[in-house]
């Protein structure tokens, strides 16, 4: 009986004792799985964080003085922070010079295109081409040409088919690293027919053939600028550029913008990417 006892008392001992060591190596078994839902959850913000390459001329470009600024540097802020915006854009460039650059002269062809020479691309396309630093999948390329390259004279002048030739190639260039071209028509400068604004640019029938030829979405940028303008009711006016709603939007000229001006363009894209279900509106505020 005794020795019952005794041995009763030792393993009522021995529950008690090894009690907590059960309970702590099951904390310590949960520990690492909260850990490891942790990592999971970093490792799922940092793929889904993504930049929005953009290449464009000055309605476009981020502001080197008050005005004019492009509605590219006012695209940042509609986004969450997944989303970092790159603004490639630069002042006075047709498609062909922000490729080529310097390399563009000042001579035409038989075909009446601008001679390329030799044909190596600027530096902001390759840095966007690198497979390190450059385009990656899930990326996004916005791009907006078609204002400078009417210009008649080289090296700015781009024909038709050869501004359709580019674009599809940028586009093409961003699918095969697995990012996302959108195409937007070249926006819309203010021009009054009476009361109401019209079109005033080219190269549309050529950037929707370019988003046919890639599968790339087209946003038209330049019918939903003009359509803007009717809304805040910019027409008429007497060209003064400097007071009144049309100075508030534009800087003393037709075609480039104030930063309100700015911001109204950045938000009728952003719009059109939601209207137009691009998946890059998943990541709009």
């Amino acid at each position: 009986m005794v020795k019952n006892r005794v041995r009763a008392a030792i393993m009522a001992l021995s529950l008690v004792l090894t009690a907590p060591l059960v309970v702590g190596a099951g904390t310590a078994a949960a520990s690492p799985g909260t850990g490891c839902a942790a990592g999971a959850a970093g490792a799922k913000t940092a793929a889904a964080a993504i930049k929005v390459w953009l290449a464009g001329d000055s309605t476009m470009a981020d502001p080197k003085s008050a005005c004019p600024v492009g509605w590219g540097s006012r695209f940042d802020r509609l986004f969450t922070d997944d989303v970092t915006v790159v603004n490639n854009a630069v002042a006075g460039r047709s498609v062909q010079t922000w490729l080529y650059e310097s390399n563009v002269t000042g001579a035409k062809d038989a075909a009446g295109e601008c001679v390329v020479s030799p044909k190596a691309y600027a530096q902001r396309w390759l840095n966007m081409l690198d497979p390190v630093k450059g385009m990656h999948a899930g990326d996004y390329l916005v791009i907006q040409f078609g204002i400078n390259d009417g210009d008649p004279n080289c090296p700015r002048h781009v024909g038709r088919a050869r501004y359709q030739s580019l674009l599809t190639a940028m586009a093409q260039a961003a699918r095969d690293r697995g990012a996302h071209p959108v195409l937007l028509t070249p926006v819309a400068a203010i021009t009054c027919s009476g009361s109401t604004a019209v079109g005033n640019r080219g190269f549309l029938t050529e950037t929707a053939a370019a988003g046919s030829a890639t599968g790339a979405p087209v946003i038209d940028l330049h019918k939903l600028s003009y359509t803007l303008y009717n809304t805040l009711k910019l027409c008429p006016n007497n060209g003064d550029y400097t007071r009144g709603a049309v100075g508030a939007f534009f800087c003393n000229d037709h075609t480039h913008f104030e930063a309100a001006g700015a911001d109204k363009i950045a938000e009728v894209v952003a719009k059109a990417v939601r209207a137009q279900r691009i998946p890059l509106a998943s990541y709009l505020r």
